[in-house]
């Protein structure tokens, strides 16, 4: 039974459901929790608290809602409506147009914030060992941490002053911490958190922004020539860069003795099933992430970019697709599911033409 839908606040202010049920094995693992995609989707699936449901692992892995089941609906379960306001911070929620996602504007949500804070550690950004989100999650709540430059400032007699940190903990993490300085700037670059900017489209960014100094001058018009990036992601970096804290940041991180300029690479791409191939990567797949399938692109040998133009070779559309999909559709760009993606990159069947 559906007992619960709870929010999440994302990195980029998404307001995340999901449902907390009774306990229920499925696929082997007893499941808890489940993804409810976004507030369309429960509107849509009428989902409501109370209701028996139908619950599988998509992918094998991530555990969602299907369905519920009508049937069994005694007149007391309740509707869920779509909040009005952030539920951490009480902003007023937005919904940009073509997109299906509330978001809290709030810059400053303490949500947002210690979720940056969060990806910016993690093994595909800064990689810090021993910073999990549990850890951050207690710096934070302690005020040792309010964005992601404070992590460069703690030291060990800072993590010694909370309980369960002894000095070994202690002077790994600060000694992990100092590692991370060594990171490449696409890595930094992710870290960043800017939205819709991935590792893959970090590691394009960085061939027309490969420093900081770089960065704080760019423009949108300079961002969208990177090959790969289009004018939504070069949109987000112009609006990332625009804000003041942000650009104090970064100058910050820099006077840390972060990483903040990179090595051209002129190691020419791998060939493989996709080479020549430019992919557009659109809505949500059950089986992987978004920088999933865009690394899976990559390593296939082609490249992945995120509008739709004449160069695009086929898109890639899962749940709730979106505007690109239609605008692939006008311009007669083949579409492609995940399965039969899936078996593009694997090299089972050739890409699809155009034409």
């Amino acid at each position: 039974m559906l007992r619960e839908i709870r929010v999440n606040v994302g990195r980029t202010g998404a307001l995340i459901p999901f449902a907390v049920m009774d306990p229920v094995v499925v696929g082997g693992v007893t499941v808890r929790q489940a993804t409810l995609h976004n507030y369309e989707d429960i509107a849509r699936k009428d989902l409501r608290v109370g209701d028996t449901v139908v619950v599988q692992r998509a992918g094998d892995v991530i555990p969602q809602v299907v369905a519920p089941l009508v049937q069994k609906r005694t007149g007391d379960e309740q509707p869920f409506p779509a909040p009005t306001a952030c539920p951490v911070c009480a902003t007023p929620i937005v919904q940009t147009e073509g997109e299906v996602v509330l978001r809290c504007p709030n810059r400053s949500c303490p949500a947002q914030t210690a979720q940056s804070i969060i990806h910016f550690a993690t093994r595909g950004a800064m990689d810090i060992e021993g910073l999990g989100e549990k850890t951050v999650m207690r710096l934070f709540e302690h005020g040792l941490v309010r964005d992601v430059a404070d992590i460069y400032a703690l030291r060990v007699e800072d993590l010694l002053a909370l309980d369960g940190f002894g000095p070994i903990a202690a002077q790994n993490l600060v000694a992990g911490i100092d590692a991370s300085k060594a990171m490449p700037w696409p890595r930094l670059l992710t870290g960043l958190g800017i939205r819709h900017v991935g590792g893959i489209t970090a590691t394009a960014l960085s061939q027309v922004v490969p420093s900081l100094d770089a960065l704080l001058h760019a423009g949108a018009d300079d961002l969208a020539g990177a090959d790969g990036v289009g004018p939504v992601v070069a949109a987000a970096v112009a609006e990332y860069l625009a804000v003041d804290e942000n650009r104090a940041t970064l100058e910050r991180l820099r006077a840390a003795g972060l990483t903040v300029a990179m090595e051209i690479d002129d190691t020419p791409p791998q060939d493989g099933p996709l080479t020549g191939y430019t992919v557009v990567v659109t809505g949500g797949l059950e089986g992987m992430s978004r920088e999933e399938a865009k690394s899976a692109i990559v390593a296939a040998g082609g490249k992945s970019t995120d509008s739709v133009s004449r160069k695009t070779g086929f898109v890639v559309a899962g749940r709730d697709p979106g505007s690109k999909l239609e605008k692939a559709e006008r311009a007669g760009v083949p579409v492609l599911d995940e399965a039969a993606f899936i078996a593009v990159v694997r090299g089972d069947v050739p890409p699809p033409s155009r034409g």
